[in-house]
């Protein structure tokens, strides 16, 4: 049979169309590339590292039943700080964490807001977990912008801060979040008798199955601090945090650890990004990421940190910058603390 020209002309094309797709398909990817920093002192790439579980004796799920009295459970909370409107979130991460590591443990969760937790909160929080929950309010007075603050200048500054580009510089409720972070939460009345905490954020996923007892390990092990990933704050947002800080240590070298037992060479770091310390007065902006911290609350309470985290809100910095929960804790862990403790 006869076919017109344009017609065998186009079945020629899509024959060579459809050849040439074929082969893109049967060809391997190429990796894309991207440029790897190598740093002198890098003696391996820590994401390339595998993760074991740390050596000696660790307490496995036996005898944790949510209703044994005599479980090896210590003091030890779970802790959120959540709004009603994040209740999917905050259950995607309360089912990722019982999957992982809460079944076979049964800690406490103990939520807080600033705001009374709804009845829809709290049935769905409730219905992931074996273990007790709890929901607190934040006193008024934790929550409150100071009464030293000039809300002008809060203002003004907050304007500064979104017109450079600073995430949530100009959101009033993120300062006090991380105000109250920083050195309020732990004097609320339902953490008074509980020292240890493990803080989980809403729509955050845990991938790995832990199968010994944290809590337990950090008491054993004498830890103070537990982190996952430390990276770089932005320095636009603490430009006088450091200096700040150094005025308080003059003031209270007391309370300094020798530098030889202590990650203040960490934090004062200039060789990875010079720009940072730069800009940041001397602070490297390296900092744990609080948003999974397991930490003791005892040194949050001890006398160094007090005074420290009464120094810096004296100063203003969480409402005329934006000082983060995270480098403040995270300076205070390396001038205050010994490093061996920082797990």
């Amino acid at each position: 049979m006869f076919l017109p020209k344009p017609v065998r002309a186009l079945a020629l094309a899509s024959t060579i169309l459809l050849i040439f797709l074929l082969l893109q398909l049967s060809r391997k990817a190429t990796p894309v590339k991207e440029p790897r920093i190598v740093y002198p002192d890098m003696k391996t790439d820590p994401n390339l590292e595998e993760t074991h579980e740390p050596a000696g004796h660790l307490w496995r799920a036996d005898d944790y039943a949510v209703d044994n009295p005599n479980s090896p459970r210590i003091n030890a909370t779970i802790l959120s700080l959540v709004r009603n409107e994040e209740v999917d979130g905050m259950v995607t991460s309360m089912r990722d964490l019982e999957r992982t590591w809460n079944h076979k443990f049964n800690y406490p969760w103990t939520f807080f807001n600033d705001k009374p937790f709804n009845e829809e909160f709290k049935t769905k929080t409730r219905a992931e977990t074996r273990a007790p929950c709890y929901y607190e309010v934040i006193p008024e007075e934790h929550w409150a912008v100071p009464t030293w603050i000039n809300q002008d200048l809060v203002r003004e500054s907050g304007q500064i801060l979104a017109d450079e580009g600073a995430q949530y510089g100009n959101l009033i409720s993120y300062h006090q979040m991380c105000r109250w972070n920083s050195g309020i939460f732990y004097h609320h009345p339902a953490l008074q008798h509980i020292r240890y905490y493990w803080r989980v954020e809403p729509k955050v996923h845990f991938f790995c199955d832990v199968d010994y007892d944290v809590f337990r390990y950090m008491h054993d092990r004498n830890k103070t601090y537990g982190f996952t990933i430390n990276l770089y704050d932005d320095p636009k947002t603490m430009p006088s945090l450091w200096p700040e800080t150094m005025r308080f240590a003059e003031a209270h070298p007391e309370h300094l650890k020798p530098a030889s037992n202590s990650a203040r060479p960490w934090l004062e770091d200039k060789q990875r990004r010079p720009e940072h310390n730069e800009k940041a007065n001397g602070y490297s902006t390296c900092h744990f990421w609080s948003n999974f911290e397991i930490a003791d609350m005892e040194f949050w309470r001890s006398r160094a940190y007090e005074d420290y985290f009464n120094h810096l809100d004296r100063a203003g910095g969480f409402f005329y910058e934006r000082w983060g929960d995270a480098p403040v804790h995270s300076i205070a862990l390396g001038l205050f603390e010994d490093k061996s403790k920082i797990h």
